[in-house]
């Protein structure tokens, strides 16, 4: 790795208006090279539309080197299409000669915008994916989980570029700095969509935190019986200021909708406290909220695998502890 400079791209995910958290946490991951290299720049790309107050929010982050600001409308909805042409035209530039490559590293996280993203870049890019990275312990090697996290892989990439998907519930949020910005640089970078074009979006508003960032989140499952039953979730969540999870089975019978499910194929959480509510703890379900802090588990089965990982286990009717614990928080 000493033959070529090291320097990291993070992809923000963002909204036009503020960066996400889990694009926080993918500095925070990034900043862990500097640890193996004493020179690591971090370079952040803000692709959007009218986005320059997200570049802004950035630039005041602690680790943070440069702001690659794209402010162009053909990247205002961040499709993968065009956003990943751009990334791979980004960290192929060259300052210096053509074997070097303007970065090493290129991180986004393993989110919905990641995996979409990610992939095509590395096939651009003609490298391996690392992806759901939970470690990063050299320049070259990395960390993830396999077997739905019931194992841990150290992989070593020979590629002269590392893609890196991060699993951000595996790193904390990354400060603002000392007051001080670094620059941001506009970015001429225009790569218009021939084939795809974007119809419309449909997404639940919501008062509540979001699954990733929540310090609380109270999980239900098929053992609440219905939809209507699923507002004992709602009412404890909102109780203990925390967000609304659900396990895949209560997603498929249509409790709740599948932005909330919470496991190996939903979002993976690791708040301070998680509750689950008539979730028996399918493998599934416990790789996406096992590093939780503190778990809690209810449920009317003592047998049932969620108390094997559960800190605390209330065995009974989940109608009736449930509302107790609403009245007693």
């Amino acid at each position: 790795m000493s033959e070529f400079n090291v320097s990291s791209l993070v992809i923000a995910e963002h909204d036009n208006q503020t960066p996400t958290v889990d694009t926080l946490k993918v500095i925070q991951a990034a900043a862990t090279l500097s640890d193996q290299s004493e020179i690591s720049p971090i370079t952040v790309l803000v692709a959007g539309l009218q986005c320059g107050s997200v570049a802004e929010a950035i630039s005041r982050v602690s680790g943070v080197s440069e702001v690659l600001l794209v402010d162009d409308s053909v990247y205002a909805n961040k499709l993968a299409e065009n956003l990943s042409s751009l990334v791979a035209k980004i960290v192929r530039e060259d300052d210096s000669s053509d074997d070097n490559t303007r970065y090493s590293h290129v991180f986004a996280p393993a989110n919905t915008f990641g995996k979409d993203i990610m992939p095509r870049v590395a096939a651009l890019l003609d490298v391996g994916q690392l992806s759901d990275v939970i470690e990063i312990e050299s320049l070259d090697t990395v960390v993830r989980p396999i077997y739905a996290g019931n194992a841990l892989a150290r992989v070593k990439s020979n590629d002269k570029i590392k893609v890196i998907t991060v699993r951000t519930s595996s790193f904390s949020v990354a400060a603002e700095g000392d007051g001080e910005s670094c620059e941001i640089k506009a970015y001429e970078g225009r790569i218009a969509l021939s084939h795809t074009e974007f119809v419309s979006q449909q997404k639940v508003e919501s008062e509540r935190p979001e699954l990733p960032a929540a310090r609380v989140v109270v999980s239900g499952g098929r053992g609440l019986g219905s939809k209507e039953s699923f507002a004992l979730v709602e009412q404890l969540a909102d109780k203990l200021g925390g967000a609304i999870g659900a396990s895949r089975a209560a997603v498929d019978a249509g409790y709740v909708t599948n932005d909330l499910q919470v496991g190996q194929t939903g979002k993976i959480v690791a708040p301070e406290l998680y509750i689950a509510v008539g979730i028996s703890g399918a493998i599934q379900h416990l790789a996406g909220m096992k590093d939780s802090k503190v778990i809690v588990a209810i449920n009317s089965d003592p047998e049932a695998p969620i108390f094997q990982i559960a800190d605390y286990g209330l065995v009974g009717d989940l109608f009736e502890i449930v509302p107790d614990l609403i009245d007693s928080v």
